[in-house]
């Protein structure tokens, strides 16, 4: 069979990229390995993570946050059977609804192990191993991203006491304490869906600092608030040994660490160890190197500025390239590719691109850090504003963290917007469109914002970066 596109991998990037290009005319099949659509975010990742978070969250609320609102219920019992069903439900949902839109816009799928043979040609290989060939104008690698595991170090991962964010998503039971191995977005939401549940959670972290490549001073104001929920923090601390312990090796683990700068070796024990130490490029059986597409020193696919490989007519986007792995970043990928293909100018603006981090209260960052601009030797002015001074915030007792915009010192473009408070996965867009657009923050300032919204911090922020805020 022949086909003017085929896509192997059905994750956001994958199937995004699939649907665009069915849009615009072209025929269009999709190879999946796995049995349903959606990859790793929609099936073990950003999707099941979420209705965790949320379903953790009510939980720990109803716990203690609805006394002072007059709101008085009897101690909430936690049901983790009905949370997981909750959770696979979602699951469920989010990858019907991609099958639904693969039938929709008339795609083909193929279930099973796709890898290139060269220039126009894959072969499909079913759970029977019967061999499929098939043809196509241009072929596109959207396999995403694996558990990166902990460099230099062997780690049993069994997804039962050793688990990767895939296990992390399906305990049968609280543990009563959980060791994170990595301070980034993966652990510290994981670890805070654990914590909000009842476990003792200790995080180890390489660097000095968490959230590593966010604004600094977000992740310090950040690691505060964790603190006060009752995360632990072991920050600076290079682990050297990840093991279970007991005589079946069932009965928890230990993680071995010393202090980078130098110092003795420590041992915490655990019921579980989640590793979330980062991911890697997914590129195993593809059959890359027999094909003669060139792979960087990360093991990511090379690609040009129009996703094109050093092999004509074979492409790839998302975690498997270059850039930060999420996503939206992917699915941008997927239509510019797709537009590129069809003969348009697709195009992704890598420079404004949102990070969000979905723990309670939420972090968000558009653009450049304050670190970033001092490294490039950028002069730029800064506007805070704390949700303190907020009256929506105020309102809803959430009154922690603050918006952060910076903007060039001479033009008042804006460079970057960070936020750590209520919401601010969501309030961060609006920086995106500004940037977008090359506007300033007196433009953002002059926006006339709903009152009482949490949104308004944003505005005062953006006042406080050209003149001075209103409202404190």
């Amino acid at each position: 069979m022949s086909y003017d596109v085929i896509i192997i991998g059905s994750g956001p990037g994958g199937y995004v990229c699939a649907i665009k290009a069915a849009q615009l005319g072209m025929k269009v099949a999709v190879v999946e390995k796995s049995a349903t659509f959606g990859g790793t975010c929609l099936n073990i990742g950003c999707i099941p993570s979420k209705a965790l978070l949320h379903a953790s969250e009510v939980f720990a609320h109803a716990n203690h946050g609805m006394e002072s609102l007059g709101v008085e219920v009897g101690k909430p019992k936690l049901n983790l059977e009905k949370m997981m069903a909750h959770k696979d439900a979602t699951v469920k949902s989010n990858v019907d609804g991609v099958a639904f839109l693969f039938k929709k816009n008339k795609i083909d799928s193929f279930i099973g192990h796709g890898k290139v043979l060269g220039e126009g040609k894959i072969s499909v290989t079913d759970n029977d191993g019967k061999e499929t060939e098939l043809e196509a104008k241009n072929i596109v690698i959207a396999t995403g991203s694996d558990v990166a595991g902990i460099p230099g170090v062997k780690v049993d991962i069994d997804e039962k006491v050793i688990v990767s964010s895939t296990g992390a998503i399906a305990l049968d039971k609280v543990p009563e304490h959980m060791v994170v191995v990595g301070g980034g977005v993966i652990g510290l939401e994981l670890g805070s869906v654990w914590a909000r549940l009842g476990a003792k959670v200790t995080v180890v972290e390489y660097l000095d600092k968490i959230l590593g490549g966010m604004d600094g001073e977000v992740s310090k104001q950040f690691q505060r608030i964790l603190s006060k929920q009752g995360m632990e923090f072991k920050l600076g601390a290079k682990v050297t040994g990840v093991e279970k312990t007991g005589k079946d090796g069932n009965g928890g683990a230990k993680v071995s660490f010393e202090p980078v700068k130098g110092g003795d070796t420590q041992t915490i024990e655990a019921d579980i160890v989640l590793i979330a130490t980062g991911r890697k490029p997914f590129t195993e059986g593809l059959g890359l190197e027999d094909a003669g597409v060139v792979l960087d020193e990360s093991g990511r696919v090379r690609t040009d500025h129009h996703y094109q490989t050093n092999v004509p007519g074979v492409y790839a986007i998302g975690d498997v390239i270059a850039g930060p792995m999420l996503a939206h970043k992917a699915e941008d990928e997927g239509v510019a590719l797709a537009e590129i293909m069809a003969g348009q100018a697709g195009h992704v603006n890598y420079g404004v691109i949102p990070g969000v981090v979905y723990t309670q209260p939420e972090v968000a960052s558009v653009g450049k850090t304050e670190e970033e601009l001092k490294a490039d030797g950028v002069k730029y002015k800064s506007g805070k504003f704390p949700f303190s001074a907020n009256g929506r915030a105020r309102a809803m007792e959430t009154p922690d963290g603050f918006v952060k915009v910076l903007a060039d010192a001479e033009t008042d473009r804006v460079l970057g917007v960070h936020i750590i408070g209520f919401g601010a996965g969501d309030m961060i867009h609006e920086a995106a469109v500004l940037m977008e657009f090359g506007g300033s923050s007196e433009d953002l300032g002059r926006t006339c914002h709903a009152h009482p919204t949490m949104s308004e911090a944003v505005k005062e922020a953006a006042l406080a970066t050209f003149f001075k805020p209103i409202h404190m």
